[in-house]
């Protein structure tokens, strides 16, 4: 693994399992808030996969310098990226406002609602192969379900794109994206990122889903009905406890390491956790409280978001070269997922039929469900959506609140032994430049 941070690698395959705890969000120092807990009875479904699709814009957006740019703009030939490298594309008229990225992206002016022209499609072929690998086998949750009903439905091939899927964990995926073995991956959030990067692996994110912490801390009926209440309480984890919640109980004046005593918990049953003595519990709020109120299970939930603590979920991210080496196809591969991820909220039903069938198809080791994905989605897709400012696009990478879910994990004490270096592993432009004026991705309307 990558040597930056040894200690959250060593608990990498312990969390592995753990339905994917992995580095988390955020925040600040306050008075403790408590966010009332919530049951929401899981639904069921089945189905045939079925997605609705977006419609195509007719506006091209052209990306080549550091600097936005407003108006409609042509572009033909080649364009040049800012670091040096270069994209070819057809000619094409953007007839929209346009947007100019920083980093090493190409133009955008390849694929517009006519098609992808011949000499994008080309160089997105002789790209060969690219891998996909999940942070939680094919799990209906945002950055792997778009990704799986793009593939679904063809949009990667639309791109011209040799994409496979192939399941994996979060945080074991970060050597194989640093070595090449395999190309894009889903990370649990920012911080996660970070955790992995050093000792030459230099990551990209190029999409963000989730705007705000998907953890939240559930305590059982009877039990701490505030965080200041768990001063001197046991917290159960699997794997490490995720920095939202790090930042959200310091908020609340309880010093990691100091305050509260944490445990190592076997097995993944929620219900059995919260009944074996533990005073408090991590869990996905896309998860976990839906396994607790179909068995009709009592509890209280923390929300990190309910006490302002910043956060990211579901992000999809490269390696840096790859993206400096293939940028149409980094371009282009956040394109099918962008549209993957509107069918995926326009259809849930048709989305987690898709996402069960390729984890049955992988011998579904986690023994994941229909119903358990349906709850997933359903919850995630919300999240997705609330989180999204008004007027923006889904996906887009926001520096700013990157920075702050960073800047609040260090004053929060998530690292004790010196927090890792933000090396702004993300292009914030790549998104952007894929969306047309009227706010849905550039496609092809044939």
């Amino acid at each position: 693994m990558i040597s930056v941070n040894k200690r959250i690698k060593a608990g990498s395959v312990l969390a592995a399992v753990a339905l994917v705890f992995t580095a988390c969000s955020s925040s600040s120092k306050s008075a403790p808030t408590t966010a009332a807990s919530t049951t929401t009875a899981a639904s069921t479904t089945t189905g045939a996969a079925s997605t609705a699709s977006s419609t195509a814009t007719t506006g091209s957006t052209a990306t080549t310098g550091s600097t936005a740019t407003t108006g409609s703009t042509a572009t033909t030939g080649s364009t040049a990226t800012s670091d040096g490298s270069t994209t070819t594309s057809g000619s094409t008229v953007s007839t929209g406002s346009s947007t100019s990225s920083t980093g090493s992206t190409g133009a955008d002016t390849g694929v517009t609602s006519a098609g992808i022209s011949p000499a994008r499609c080309a160089a997105n072929k002789a790209a060969g192969q690219i891998t996909y690998i999940s942070s939680f086998d094919f799990s209906a949750s945002a950055s792997i379900v778009d990704v799986s009903v793009a593939k679904k439905l063809g949009y990667f091939d639309k791109m011209c794109l040799n994409v496979i899927l192939k399941p994996g964990f979060s945080t074991t995926n970060y050597p194989l994206i640093a070595a090449g073995t395999a190309q894009f991956s889903s990370a649990g959030n920012y911080t996660e990122i970070l955790n992995n990067s050093g000792d030459g692996a230099e990551f990209e994110a190029v999409v963000d889903y989730g705007k705000t912490p998907i953890e939240a801390l559930l305590t059982p009926a009877g039990g701490a009905t505030t965080l200041a209440a768990l001063k001197g309480k046991t917290i159960g984890v699997k794997g490490d406890l995720p920095p939202s919640i790090v930042a959200m109980l310091a908020k609340a004046g309880l010093k990691r390491g100091t305050d509260y005593k944490e445990i190592q918990l076997k097995g993944f049953d929620p219900v059995a956790q919260l009944s074996s003595g533990i005073d408090a519990l991590p869990v996905y709020k896309s998860n976990e409280p839906g396994q607790l109120d179909t068995a009709g299970i009592k509890y209280q939930l923390f929300d990190p978001t309910t006490d302002k603590i910043p956060g990211s979920f579901g992000l999809i991210y490269t390696s840096k070269q790859y993206a400096k080496d293939h940028p149409t196809v980094v371009a282009d591969f956040a394109r099918a997922a962008l549209r993957g991820m509107h069918d995926a909220i326009s259809d849930i039903p048709g989305a987690v039929a898709i996402s069960v069938d390729l984890i049955n198809g992988n011998g579904n080791a986690n023994f994941l469900t229909s119903e358990g994905e349906t709850y997933r989605w359903t919850q995630e897709s919300k999240t997705v959506t609330a989180g999204t400012p008004a007027g923006e696009p889904i996906g887009l990478i926001d520096p700013a609140l990157l920075s702050a879910e960073y800047s609040a994990y260090v004053d929060a004490g998530v690292w004790p032994k010196g927090a890792p270096v933000d090396g702004k592993d993300y292009d914030a432009s790549i998104a952007k430049a894929l969306y047309g004026p009227d706010g849905k991705v550039i496609w092809p309307t044939s």
